[in-house]
């Protein structure tokens, strides 16, 4: 029987280093089991040590006495390479803990576009020259067909696209979490933004950063710190790089099942500010009703060091409320409603060119200036019955202008428009999901009124936004989840986007508040088109191969 222990115990011994060695480099799972071994041996050890003193008895026999001794010995090694491993388990705990607060996580889509408009107008080479001629009365300028493009249409057939986001999550404290994310976008073949990217609004400027083909840059697209569960409350402060693009309902035909930002697609434009929030459970006294409100400030533009002077130009800022008002399931209600205050006639732009030509253009109405307030409010509800998902959204837009500026001033007749516009937009959508052959198709339509701002320079279209457009865009679109096997991770994702859109214009504009809305079919839309290229219609084909992961 001794020889029967010793052995079991001598073999326990030797398999102590492989198990040392193996728990160094195994997950925290197989180090904790390693340590629960040593015990459970440790201690079986120990009874069969009691059961045998008192079988044979103190001093019954010299070699039953050695083999205790030996015991003794090997229960020391036990307990030395058990305390060993708790040490070393202690130490990889504290590491693992430090990893398992970073969560990493992105997406990459590559992207094909074919697109092409027609012109109200044949637009000139030189708009700068063509307006000063319209000024001085040259109107012979207008005669001579050197001074004009070569035809009214624009096209590109094989636009490629690549775009990588890396995003993070991080807890820093119980309640306080950093997310973030970086990006890269860029087309195939250029180092630059691809010329007539954003020909149709905002060239690059903050408000588009990492939301259009630039380089191969990464760039930091979101990062904001959330201070949460505030005084033991619902309540939570953030501050940073905000979620403020590709919000509700854009989801829907981006693919993605959960929602990508805080407002509407309506507000689709990059900023950096604070937000205040408080949850609930029940609204207005209504059982089981969960939403959430929040207060908003951010800044549009940074007027940065001036002189203390009257020609000095106001920092532009945001502020208002973001409602989601219930919250559960596949239904949501959504509101929001916000201020533009001492909104900019145009920012500043990140070309120095532009810049200038900008400059130059609104040299008659004072360069870079605040032309006044832009009221902005929408709202969207979206659910789900069965396969069907469904949603409508509505927006409004009213613009405040200051007495010496004004706002939508008409350029031709040189007068200046001080009264208070209001603009609308409908936006309608479906999309029926057959989940057992992975395939999703959708159909969207959108009108926008004569003096509805589109509040979307970051948005996702590539040339125009179709939120944007004083007119109609129609939207019909398939995705198809591709069966590439399991899902490794919880964000995993892999599918394919076809679509096509129309876009059928009414007014000139969409993104701005300085210039008239013209109307396309009559005279002054096709003089306005002679100086800045206006689409009377445009159509868009896109393919994209997309991987979350």
């Amino acid at each position: 029987m001794f020889k029967k222990i010793s052995t079991i115990a001598l073999l326990g011994l030797l398999a102590l280093p492989a198990m040392a060695a193996a728990g160094s480099s195994n997950a925290a799972s197989d180090l904790a089991a390693q340590v629960d071994r040593l015990t459970k041996e440790l201690a079986n050890l120990k009874a069969q040590m009691a059961a045998m003193k008192e079988g044979q008895g103190p001093a019954a026999d010299p070699k039953a006495q050695k083999e205790i001794a030996d015991l003794k010995s090997q229960m020391k090694a036990l307990e030395d390479n058990q305390k060993a491993a708790f040490a070393d388990l202690d130490e990889k705990s504290e590491a693992w803990d430090l990893a398992s607060r970073v969560q990493l996580f992105g997406d990459f889509r590559a992207r094909a576009d074919w697109y092409q408009n027609d012109l109200v107008a044949t637009p000139l080479i030189n708009p700068l020259a063509g307006f000063a001629a319209f000024q001085t009365g040259d109107f012979a300028f207008f005669g001579n067909p050197a001074n004009f493009q070569a035809n009214d249409e624009m096209e590109n057939t094989s636009m490629f696209t690549n775009r990588f986001r890396l995003n993070m999550n991080v807890k820093a404290t119980e309640n306080v979490d950093f997310k973030g994310r970086l990006a890269m976008y860029k087309a195939w073949g250029t180092d630059t933004i691809p010329p007539n990217v954003t020909q149709f609004g905002f060239p690059s400027f903050d408000g588009t950063t990492t939301r259009e083909p630039n380089d191969s840059v990464l760039r930091v697209d979101r990062a904001f710190v959330n201070w949460n569960n505030i005084a033991g409350q619902p309540v939570w402060f953030s501050i940073g790089r905000r979620p403020t693009t590709d919000g509700p309902a854009a989801q829907m035909r981006l693919g993605m099942d959960e929602r990508l930002a805080t407002p509407t697609a309506y507000m689709d434009w990059p900023f950096d500010g604070i937000s205040v929030g408080y949850a609930y459970a029940n609204l207005f006294g209504m059982e089981d009703a969960p939403g959430r409100v929040r207060v908003c400030y951010g800044r549009g533009f940074e007027n940065g060091l001036l002189y203390d002077d009257s020609s000095n130009v106001d920092d532009t800022d945001f502020a208002g409320v973001s409602w989601d008002i219930y919250n559960k399931g596949s239904r949501f209600v959504y509101l929001q409603s916000f201020m533009v205050f001492n909104a900019f006639n145009f920012p500043d732009f990140d070309d120095p060119n532009t810049d200038a030509f900008y400059e130059q253009f609104f040299a008659n109405q004072g360069g870079r200036t605040n032309v006044g307030d832009v009221l902005h409010t929408s709202g969207a509800y979206m659910d789900k019955w069965q396969g069907l998902n469904y949603f409508v959204a509505a927006g409004w837009s009213r613009s405040m202008p200051d007495d010496d500026t004004g706002m939508f001033n008409d350029l031709f007749a040189g007068t200046l428009n001080d009264d208070d516009e209001n603009g609308y937009n409908i936006w309608l959508g479906v999309r029926y999901d057959l989940a057992d052959l992975g395939l999703k198709f959708g159909l969207e339509y959108n009108h926008g009124s004569e003096y509805w701002i589109g509040m979307t320079p970051g948005h996702d279209d590539l040339y125009s936004s179709k939120l944007a457009t004083r007119g109609d865009v129609y939207e019909a679109y398939m995705i198809w989840d591709l069966p590439t096997g399991e899902a490794i991770s919880k964000f995993a994702k892999t599918f394919m986007r076809f679509g096509y859109q129309h876009y059928d214009y009414d007014y000139t504009g969409g993104s701005d508040w300085n210039i008239k809305p013209y109307d396309i079919d009559k005279a002054e839309g096709a003089t306005f088109g002679m100086f800045v290229p206006t689409i009377e219609d445009a159509d868009q084909v896109y393919v994209t191969f997309e991987v979350n992961f």
